[in-house]
């Protein structure tokens, strides 16, 4: 017998944390961040305290009391029992979105992962150029410890240094998935099949143990570049006879899709009879829509302006089917002195010089040590680029990057938005900012330029009877009811509840 229990993604859009457990073995289904349940307590900032591990979170249900998963060195400044075996033996990680791994951080260092190859480049991407201080995904560093400090003199009293996170930093145990490949947790025997999302290397999970048979499909959906990756997995999957089906339902109560190739019909008209500059907003990880964006310029002549995280991660999937770095612009956005782009007057040694006098490295100095390779870039842009020549450029220009507007200044420039409506409080609070700062410069906005992750609800049903399970558990929607229509049709639905 299979138990699953549920620790997230019930009533709500994403926080999947499914324990699989069987008579030997058991495993998690994702465990990702739940927005909605932690932006009930928590916000930007109002963060849970690292000094308190993870009780803050436990506090509020958001991550379970279970012993033997969670990090030792959280437990042992905490003063709790840390000495327990591991209580799961892996987590499979269905794609790279924080609502599916957000929570990784907290997992103890000798519980491996399970992902795909482009997963994993986008999660060391977001640890290496992320703000977020819970980040320790592909990595572990423990925190409270105290080193010896080296001693003057032999009559010195040994003093100390707190360690930081190049003293204790290793490797998580990550394991790489190869498609339909499979692979074993126990007495699991398990299989990746990659879908269309809306980022590289989002996959389902076939999972069997003699007895039960399960499919998860993770998030996926047929509108995007990879459909063909969602239509096998069904067929694979119908030809395993599963017992259960765990599947997504974010768009159940809706009928239809825009497509990829929608937006980029759009895109290149509005590029090609534009004549200023064109502002894109979408997610930065998801490079199928940077494709179709970049696709869509082509033809007008612009050259695609992207940011310094969007360029590490191009500079990740080189050779992966990609535009490559040298066929962007990379924009140099000004730093705490604003030394680069423009003139700016400094204090040097008692004179007082322009910026191009000083060298440059003082000028990197600026910038984190992962962004210093594309600042050096030769296809550099900065504002007055965009100042000078804006019918040249789409610029990629994220919620978090509007300052670059007061230096930009741009007239006549408009700004697509490519991302998914707001869907909490706090969305809506920051969809009231986003539309005060382009009120303000007087940029035009155009919407209808988004295409969901998700399949919608026929396809979803479609899938689900093609798939031909004996029950299915509804996940990550609100809508759970909408899959009771199915009962009529002889297959079981069971309606997940919060372990």
């Amino acid at each position: 017998m299979v138990q699953i229990d549920f620790h997230g993604g019930v009533d709500e859009i994403g926080g999947n944390k499914i324990h699989v457990q069987g008579f030997r073995n058991s495993f998690f289904l994702d465990f990702g961040k739940s927005f909605n349940s932690e932006g009930d307590y928590f916000s930007e900032f109002l963060q849970p305290r690292k000094l308190n591990g993870i009780m803050d979170l436990v506090e509020f249900g958001l991550l379970p009391q279970i012993k033997g998963l969670y990090r030792e060195d959280y437990l042992r400044h905490l003063g709790l029992n840390h000495y327990q075996k591991p209580s799961s033996d892996g987590i499979l990680i269905s794609h790279a979105h924080l609502d599916h791994v957000g929570y990784l951080h907290h997992i103890r260092d000798d519980i491996p992962f399970y992902m795909s190859e482009e997963t994993y480049l986008i999660i060391k991407a977001l640890e290496e150029t992320g703000m977020a201080g819970f980040n320790n995904y592909l990595n572990y560093a423990d925190d409270f410890q105290l080193l010896a400090k080296a001693r003057l003199n032999k009559n010195s009293k040994t003093t100390h240094k707190r360690a930081n996170a190049k003293d204790t930093k290793k490797s998580r145990p990550i394991e790489i998935l190869e498609p339909y490949k499979d692979f074993e947790i126990g007495e699991f025997i398990i299989k990746s099949a990659p879908v269309d999302h809306s980022l590289p290397g989002s996959c389902a999970f076939l999972v069997d143990n003699g007895e039960e048979s399960l499919v998860y499909t993770g998030n996926f959906r047929f509108h995007g570049k990879r459909e063909y990756e969602t239509k096998k997995f069904i067929k694979e999957a119908n030809k395993f006879t599963p017992t259960t089906l765990i599947t997504e339902g974010t768009r159940i109560d809706r009928d239809h899709n825009t497509t990829e190739e929608e937006i980029e019909k759009k895109a290149r008209e509005l590029s090609l009879s534009h004549k200023g500059l064109i502002i894109v907003n979408y997610p930065i990880r998801d490079l199928d829509r940077f494709l179709t964006f970049y696709e869509a310029v082509r033809d007008s002549d612009r050259t695609m302006v992207v940011n310094t995280k969007q360029a590490f991660l191009l500079n990740a999937f080189s050779g992966r089917g990609y535009p490559e770095i040298d066929d962007v612009a990379v924009y140099v956005p000004r730093r705490t002195w604003g030394l680069m782009g423009g003139e700016s007057q400094v204090c040097f040694d008692g004179e007082w010089v322009c910026s191009s006098e000083i060298d440059r490295e003082y000028i990197l100095g600026d910038y984190k040590g992962w962004e210093k390779d594309y600042i050096t870039w030769e296809n550099n842009v900065n504002y007055l680029d965009l100042q000078e020549r804006p019918e040249d450029y789409m610029f990629q220009c994220d919620y978090f990057e509007f300052k670059e507007l007061i230096d930009i200044k741009p007239e006549n420039a408009i700004y697509i938005k490519s991302k998914t409506e707001p869907f909490n409080d706090e969305m809506e609070i920051d969809g009231r900012r986003e539309r005060n700062w382009l009120n303000h410069f007087g940029i035009e906005v155009h919407t209808g330029y988004h295409a969901s992750g998700h399949a919608c609800g026929p396809e979803i049903l479609d899938m689900i009877r093609d798939i031909s399970p004996e029950k299915v558990y509804p996940l990550h929607t609100r809508e759970v009811g909408a899959f009771d229509v199915l009962k009529k049709e002889g297959i079981e639905v069971v309606h997940p509840e919060l372990k």
